[in-house]
Order: structure tokens, then C-alpha cells, then sequence
């Protein structure tokens, strides 16, 4: 057998490869390009990579145009963690030196050493990698823009509170189209005092709005002019200069979370998986969307469900030592797939009398709404496991046969 390691760098990437023994046979230090990756196949090649007998990869990332070369054919490649390979480093030198040619090292070795305790990328559809890469943007979008709202907030009560009371009344608030046209309008609130009904009007229109126009400016009339306390003038129109450079940022974001969002919309319903994922209490297309985005499609990936509970964070981790024992959550985690298991499991409240019952029954039992919520989570990846693996729709009767009885009761 030979194993390799490839420590890899924004630039360049340094190559190592071991037999069995753990002797060096080659190594090389290749760009990041497409000569460099096809030095690096050529030479996996010259030692007998084959699709029938293919070398094994470790490598620290597991994006990138390298990992996407490197997984063309059967070749498995294993995404080391960072954290992983730095104790691996002790195991060979104990002057805590380090050397990218050495870390490619390590990486092998790793492989020859400890492969069966270290996980391959999963064999994902490109179907499955395509709306991983839109759910993820979209999220990162969604992230992004309530961070941006959250520091336009902060900046409008310095100076600016009649347009947060305004939107109060709106869902979204900051982010609606109709109060970032009229911030744009009326930066200050002088300025917004002196707005007419017909100009309010006509930004609720220039927003999209179509409906209650009237009685909505009218309203936003009376709180513009309400008594509200003011900053020096200079001030107050530097703040105003200040709140539309932030508002250009708020809007960008704004426009490429709807534009992702409608992209999953168009990529997800396409995956066979959908079905089943669709048909779970609390999952739309959003959401149901990031939960594929972080399971996949490889039907290997995890052995079973109790897998799928530990990768996602929602099942309790045990540590023991001596007399001592301890249950608490998991940390270590994808954080992504825990935040949106704890969406899920909001939402599957109302959605489903079964995962209400058992989360009223948490809460009696004395867990906290969070505790409650990741003890739903994990109560509801069982079913989602098996619904994936045999393909089928979700069923209430199944899922929570004992709440089903008490109901039908």
C-alpha cells in the first residue's frame, strides 16, 4: 500500500508519499495550477494509482479546485482536521518544529497508520454538491444580512428612533424594500418630518408596495412628526451620511439572499431527495435545502442513525473519569446542520402534534426550551435517517406512535 499527503498552501502545495513502512518514496513541491495538479497525477500515477487500486489522499481542506482533481476517479480522499494533524505532529518530533514538506509527512502517515479511524469525503451526487454550495451561500447571505442589520440598528438609535418605531410595525423590520426606501428618502429625521403624504406615498410605491397605501403613509406621517429627541444638526447629518453608506451594504445583502434563496428554490425540488425531506413537519424548501446541504446523498456515509444524531450535535456526549460522569451537549459539531436542527425543530412545534407532545414532555420533564428543542432534533433524525435510506415520506403514526394513540383517544 502507499498512502499520500498533501500539505496545501494558497500558492503552492508540498506532496508526500509512504509505503506501508513508512518509508518516503517521493516528494514534490507543486503550484497551484493546472501544471501543478497534473505533476500531481502523473506522479500518483508513476506509483500505481489506478481506478481499481487507487492511493489514498489526506489533505487538510476539503474544498478547492486540488480536492476536486483529486477526487476525480474512485481515488478516496480523507480531509484531516486541522486540530488532528497537529497532535499527529507530536508523534514525530518532540522539538515541536514544523515544515510543510514535514506536514505532508505527517498526512501520510496519518493514512498508514490510522485510515480506518478517519472518514473519506462522502461520494455526494453532483446534484447534492450543487444546491450544498446555494444553501450555504444563501445562509451565509441570510447571516450576513442580519448583521448588517443589527449595526444599522444600533446607528438608528443615536439618532435616528422614529424610523425603528416605524418598523416595528413590519415583519423583518430593517429589511423590508419599504422602510430602506424611505431611509433612503429621509436619512434624518428632520428630514423625515418634513415628508408629505403624496412623497410617502410615492416611496411606498417605488418599494413594491401595492396594497393599503393610503392609511400606510398616514401612519408613517404621524410617527415621522411625533415629538422625538435630536441630535446637533452637523451631527445628525454626518449620522445621516454615515446610515446610507451602511444602508448600501444592507440592501446588496439583501438582494443576494433573495437571489440565492431563489436559486435553492430552482436546484432543490430536483434532487430525488426532496420528497422525503419535504414531507418532514417544519421543513420547506430553505430549510430542507441546508439539511441536505449538510447530510448528502451518500447512502454510506453514516452507518446509522445514531451517526447522523452525533455529526449533527443533537445527541449528548458522556465523559467519564474515575467516580465522576458527566452528560452534557456536544461541541464539536456541524454547526451548520445543528442551526438548522434547531429551526427544524422550532418550527415542527406547530407543525406536528407528535413533536409538540414530546417537547411539552421535555419541558415537564424539566429541560430548558433549548434542551427541549435538541432533544426534539435529535428525536427527529431518526425518522429522517431511515426516510432517506428506503426513500420514503414521513408518517406520523410511525414517527410518534404513542402520541398518535393518545390523540386518536
Amino acid at each position: 500500500m502507499i498512502y499520500c499527503g498533501i500539505d496545501w498552501a494558497e500558492k503552492t502545495h508540498d506532496v508526500a508519499l509512504v509505503d506501508e513502512t513508512g518509508q518516503l518514496l517521493a516528494k514534490r513541491h507543486i503550484t497551484d495550477d493546472a501544471t501543478g495538479y497534473k505533476i500531481l497525477l502523473d506522479l500518483l500515477a508513476e506509483y500505481g494509482d489506478t481506478s481499481e487500486n487507487p492511493i489514498p489522499v489526506a489533505i487538510e481542506t476539503s474544498r478547492g479546485l486540488l480536492v476536486a482533481v483529486l477526487r476525480t476517479g474512485s481515488r478516496p480522499v480523507f480531509a484531516i482536521n486541522p486540530v488532528a494533524a497537529a497532535r499527529y505532529r507530536d508523534r514525530y518530533s518532540v522539538s515541536r518544529k514544523k515544515s510543510d514538506p514535514g506536514d505532508a509527512l505527517v498526512l501520510a502517515n496519518i493514512l498508514r497508520t490510522d485510515m480506518h479511524a478517519h472518514r473519506p469525503l462522502p461520494d455526494d451526487s453532483d446534484l447534492a454538491r450543487a444546491v450544498a454550495v446555494l444553501a450555504r451561500a444563501q445562509q451565509d447571505a441570510t447571516w450576513n444580512r442580519q448583521q448588517l442589520a443589527n449595526q444599522l440598528r444600533s446607528l438608528l438609535r443615536e439618532y435616528y428612533p422614529a424610523v425603528l418605531a416605524a418598523a416595528d410595525a413590519w415583519k423583518n423590520g430593517l429589511c423590508r424594500p419599504e422602510i430602506r426606501e424611505l431611509m433612503r428618502a429621509a436619512p434624518t429625521p428632520t428630514r423625515a418630518a418634513r415628508l408629505t403624504r403624496t412623497q410617502l406615498q410615492a416611496a411606498l410605491k417605488r418599494a413594491g408596495r401595492q396594497r393599503g397605501i393610503e392609511a400606510e403613509a398616514d401612519r408613517l406621517r404621524e410617527v415621522f412628526r411625533s415629538e422625538w429627541a435630536h441630535q446637533p444638526a452637523l451631527v445628525e447629518d454626518a449620522l445621516g451620511k454615515q446610515m446610507l453608506a451602511l444602508l448600501v451594504q444592507l440592501e446588496a445583502a439583501c438582494t443576494a439572499a433573495d437571489q440565492l434563496a431563489e436559486a435553492v428554490e430552482e436546484a432543490f425540488p430536483q434532487h430525488p431527495d426532496a420528497e422525503s425531506i419535504l414531507s418532514f413537519p417544519g421543513l420547506g424548501t430553505q430549510l430542507g435545502a441546508r439539511l441536505l446541504a449538510e447530510i448528502g446523498d451518500d447512502r454510506n456515509r453514516f452507518a446509522d442513525a445514531c451517526g447522523l444524531k452525533a455529526y449533527a450535535g443533537s445527541s449528548p456526549i458522556t465523559r467519564a473519569s474515575g467516580k465522576k460522569t458527566s452528560i452534557t451537549r456536544r461541541w464539536v459539531k456541524n454547526d451548520r446542520l445543528n442551526h438548522a436542527g434547531y429551526l427544524w425543530a422550532f418550527s415542527s412545534i406547530t407543525a406536528s402534534p407528535g413533536a409538540k407532545a414530546h417537547y411539552r414532555r421535555r419541558r415537564d420533564h424539566g429541560d430548558w426550551h433549548a434542551s427541549a428543542q435538541r432533544n426534539l432534533f435529535n428525536r427527529m433524525i431518526g425518522p429522517l435517517y431511515r426516510c432517506l435510506q428506503h426513500g420514503t415520506r414521513f408518517d406520523e403514526a410511525v414517527a410518534f406512535p404513542t402520541a398518535t394513540e393518545v390523540l386518536a383517544a
